[in-house]
């Protein structure tokens, strides 16, 4: 055996070695599968859109109907894998926008409502949207046999996980202090956001009974209230224009035969003072329901709903969202009179 297969041998055993023995080190510390929640996710979750309407169930909104809708019970319930679509920190209006634009799409559409990112006008919480349905439009051949290769290997290893254990990720999520007059990202603990097969976010067991670690995420939330408040609020031409917008979409989607409901899932303590304070339901929450004419669940009108914790205030963690899950699939049944895969 000459030098240079030896060497090449070597390495190579020292790769094995090292992979290995990072997967066991973060399988032993409690860590499970998560799926990178990219682009690549999103459009792959897009093109089942056109599906039979008793087949088809869109989720569109920001991260707390990610967090909420619980994908399991609702397969459960209905006999409907969900197709989710929301992004996380953002606003539903551009898929909003694409959908009703989509002729071919006709099937059953729930919109979640976070209110201050749905009634923002900053760039960001476009960014995210807007970015999948260009990916969506651009895709190559190639880039969806990447797709399906890489989510193959997704499911068997945990090291994987590129928001968590690839390089970029672990430097960017080093304890840095913060400094006088230098600001710092802040950064979410890993157990916060977990993704699934279902493109479901959700947060672990142990972080949502982790009390520091839920006060670390309501900390962030805090910051960033703190900044929202620092931006000029939006004008009254910008939130009728919104509503405008809004209007117009649904009544695109409702000449189609969609069946919508909008949705405003739970919050609690001090991120529900705020929003409450910030976007009063009458003036807000109740406009939209009146514009379109269409109909709304506002988790509040349920007291099973109100009952349920949000360990950082803002998202339910898995238990909370089998119950929220089971109580929407109720409500469309049987007071909206939905048409399901599976009735029961």
């Amino acid at each position: 055996m000459d030098n240079q297969l030896k060497a090449f041998l070597c390495c190579l055993l020292l790769v094995i070695i090292g992979i290995f023995s990072w997967e066991f080190y973060l399988r032993k510390s409690g860590y499970t599968i998560s799926y990178d929640d990219g682009k690549e996710f999103w459009a792959h979750q897009r093109r089942k859109i056109y599906q039979p309407k008793e087949e088809t169930t869109v989720f569109i909104g920001s991260s707390r109907i990610k967090y909420d809708l619980d994908a399991e019970t609702w397969l459960q319930e209905t006999g409907e894998i969900p197709i989710q679509l929301a992004h996380v920190g953002s606003t539903p209006l551009p898929v909003l926008q694409d959908l009703a634009d989509d002729i071919n799409f006709k099937g059953k559409l729930i919109i979640d409502v976070t209110e201050k990112l749905f009634f923002s006008f900053r760039s960001n919480p476009y960014k995210r949207p807007n970015e999948g349905l260009q990916y969506q439009k651009d895709e190559t051949y190639a880039q969806k046999a990447s797709f399906y290769i890489d989510q193959a290997l997704q499911s068997y290893w945990v090291f994987l996980d590129k928001e968590n254990f690839t390089l970029n990720p672990l430097i960017d999520k080093l304890p840095i202090p913060r400094r006088k007059d230098v600001f710092v990202l802040p950064v979410f603990p890993r157990e916060f956001e977990r993704i699934n097969a279902y493109r479901q976010s959700f947060m672990t067991d142990r972080f949502a009974s982790d009390s520091l670690e839920t006060k670390a995420v309501q900390d962030i939330w805090k910051l960033y209230g703190d900044m929202a408040k620092k931006k000029p609020p939006p004008t009254e031409h910008q939130i009728d224009s919104l509503y405008g917008i809004v209007k117009s979409c649904v009544d695109k989607l409702k000449s189609r035969g969609v069946d919508i409901l909008f949705t405003r899932t739970p919050s609690t303590g001090d991120e529900l003072l705020e929003e409450k304070m910030v976007f009063p339901r009458e003036k807000f929450w109740q406009r939209i329901l009146d514009t379109t004419q269409t109909k709304g669940m506002y988790f509040e009108d349920y007291p099973e709903l109100t009952t349920l914790r949000c360990p950082e205030y803002s998202h339910l963690d898995l238990s909370g969202a089998k119950v929220y899950t089971k109580k929407l699939c109720d409500v469309l049944k049987q007071e909206h009179a939905w048409k399901f895969k599976k009735q029961i």
